[in-house]
């Protein structure tokens, strides 16, 4: 994953403004939907997965109150958005 940049969540999805991994390095960034900081829950596999499994249990809550108002009123879809997950993560 060297010299790239990754701005797709491996947890939910979410494809926002955060770039949550460059160049084969974390950046911290805490995504705005599901909450997850790279490199603490999204650095394997299984915890990217188990990360989601209880995101998704709990009701798939938004972060950011105000992003997810944003997104509920354009028609979001927790489905559509788990299929922008690359396949690697899935």
């Amino acid at each position: 994953m060297e010299n790239e940049t990754e701005t797709v969540c491996r947890v939910c999805g979410h494809d926002g403004y955060e770039v949550f991994w460059e160049d084969g390095w974390p950046t911290a960034e805490i995504c705005s939907c599901c909450g997850n900081e790279s490199d603490v829950g999204d650095n394997g596999v299984l915890g990217v997965r188990g990360y989601r499994g209880y995101w998704v249990g709990q009701g798939a809550p938004w972060r950011s109150p105000s992003a997810e108002r944003k997104r509920k009123s354009e028609g979001w879809d927790l489905l559509r958005q788990l299929a922008n997950i690359p396949p690697r993560w899935r």
